[in-house]
C-alpha cells in the first residue's frame, strides 16, 4: 500500500509494530484466500438426508441430493439417489437416477437404475433403464424399459413436432 521513504520512516518503536502487522497480514490473507483460490477442488458430497422411522410426511419431496426414507411419505419424491428403507412406506411416484426399494412403494417408480431387494413390496409400474429384482421381492404392476425414464411422462413419449419455419418478409 504505502512505500517507505526516508522522510516518512517510523521510529524504532513504531517500526517494530509495523513489522509485526506486516508479518500477520500475509498469514491472514493466506488463510482467507486459500478456499477461494482453489475453485477446481471438488466439493465434498453431502451426506444423504434421512427421514427417520417415526416421521410421516404429507407432500412432495424434491432434492438434487440423496435421500433415505425410513418413515412414511404420502407424496411424490424426486432425488438423485432414493433409498426406501425396509420399514418405510411411500405412497406416490418415486423418481431418481438410482432407486433402491427395501420397503413398500405404492405408486410409479421411475429411475435410470431401479433395484428391488428381497424385502421390497411395490404396487405400481416401474419405468427404468436398468432393473434388478432380487428373489423374494413382491411386485405388482408393469415394467417398461426406456432410454430416458426420468424425462418422459408415462408410456412412450411421442417425438416432438418440428418447429415451424420462421418466415421473413
Amino acid at each position: 500500500m504505502f512505500s517507505k521513504s526516508k522522510i516518512n520512516e517510523p521510529g524504532p518503536k513504531q517500526g517494530a509494530e509495523d513489522d509485526k502487522k506486516d508479518e500477520a497480514k500475509p498469514m491472514s490473507t493466506a488463510t482467507t484466500d486459500t478456499p477461494s483460490s482453489t475453485p477446481s477442488t471438488p466439493k465434498a458430497k453431502p451426506p444423504a438426508s434421512v427421514l427417520s422411522a417415526d416421521l410421516t410426511i404429507t407432500g412432495n419431496i424434491k432434492t438434487t441430493g440423496d435421500i433415505n426414507i425410513e418413515g412414511t411419505v404420502e407424496g411424490d419424491i424426486r432425488a438423485h439417489l432414493l433409498t426406501v428403507g425396509e420399514g418405510a412406506t411411500v405412497k406416490g411416484e418415486c423418481i431418481a437416477d438410482d432407486v433402491v426399494v427395501n420397503g413398500r412403494v405404492v405408486g410409479k417408480v421411475r429411475g435410470l437404475k431401479v433395484r428391488l431387494t428381497s424385502t421390497a413390496r411395490v404396487e405400481g409400474d416401474i419405468i427404468h433403464k436398468t432393473i434388478a429384482i432380487e428373489s423374494g421381492a413382491h411386485f405388482e404392476g408393469s415394467v417398461q424399459r426406456q432410454e430416458d425414464p426420468l424425462n418422459s411422462k408415462g408410456g412412450m413419449a411421442p417425438k416432438p413436432a418440428p418447429a415451424p419455419e420462421a418466415k421473413t418478409g
